[in-house]
């Protein structure tokens, strides 16, 4: 468990966990597909509680009562995303419960249940012991394709995080991805978040689109890279729900 005496905010996570799974061809919610006999978004649930966390959020959407019932006994609170308009709108959805919390903003995904509480300390400690008011964590794919690419500036701060259908060829040569899990401070998240945008092909309101704003108010986004490259794979796919229950570990 993370030595919660070496953090001096309070924590709060949100668990996303909205999402139907289409590719996972079932009608139940991808985070209650099994890993080991239990459905992934407990681990995700029970990693949240290791680290400390003073409030577990988990949004909810797609058949959210299946979701409710499985968490019932989990101590957490639930905000709904009836309608799935990306990342950014579901962390919206908990706005009104965090509105008055003051510490930092933990944001996982219920389909990542691999991720363990060394490296999410990792994360937290960065943000903490660096004073910024966000942190990225990213990692070094030898085969990139499909990720967001981080660009460094000369501090090894962060200076944009560029999507791959985006990037240029320069900054597709760069194999340092966005993990997709961030830590925020809280005040500043819910205060730029309303005025993110949706002018992209999905028409979707993106969580990153957040970090642009941080930057130009002057502040920096630090950077906290993992080598722990199979921790922040997503379940996607039933091809990728069977691996995980295969590995013996």
């Amino acid at each position: 468990m993370i030595n919660n005496n070496l953090r001096k905010k309070p924590l709060a996570v949100i668990i996303m966990a909205a999402g139907k799974g289409t590719r996972m061809n079932s009608d139940l919610p991808k985070v209650l597909h099994h890993i080991k006999g239990r459905p992934m978004v407990m681990y995700v649930v029970d990693l949240a509680r290791e680290i400390g966390a003073e409030k577990i959020i988990v949004i909810v959407g797609h058949s959210y009562q299946l979701v409710e019932k499985t968490l019932k006994k989990e101590n957490v609170a639930f905000a709904y995303q009836l309608e799935q308009l990306g990342t950014g709108h579901a962390v919206m959805q908990c706005c009104e419960q965090l509105k008055d919390f003051e510490g930092d903003v933990l944001v996982l995904s219920g389909d990542v249940p691999m991720l363990t509480t060394s490296t999410i300390e990792n994360l937290l400690l960065t943000q903490e012991q660096s004073g910024v008011v966000a942190t990225v964590l990213t990692a070094d794919f030898q085969d990139p394709s499909g990720y967001g690419r981080v660009v460094r500036k000369e501090d090894d701060s962060l200076e944009r995080i560029v999507e791959h259908q985006d990037a240029n060829d320069e900054e597709l040569s760069l194999i340092e991805i966005n993990a997709g899990i961030y830590v925020f401070d809280s005040q500043t998240l819910f205060r730029l978040l309303p005025m993110i945008g949706n002018k992209n092909e999905q028409g979707e309101y993106y969580l990153p689109d957040v970090i642009p704003m941080i930057l130009q108010e002057n502040s920096k986004v630090a950077i906290d890279k993992t080598k722990k490259n199979a921790e922040i794979q997503g379940v996607n796919t039933i091809e990728q729900l069977e691996l995980l229950n295969e590995n013996e570990n």
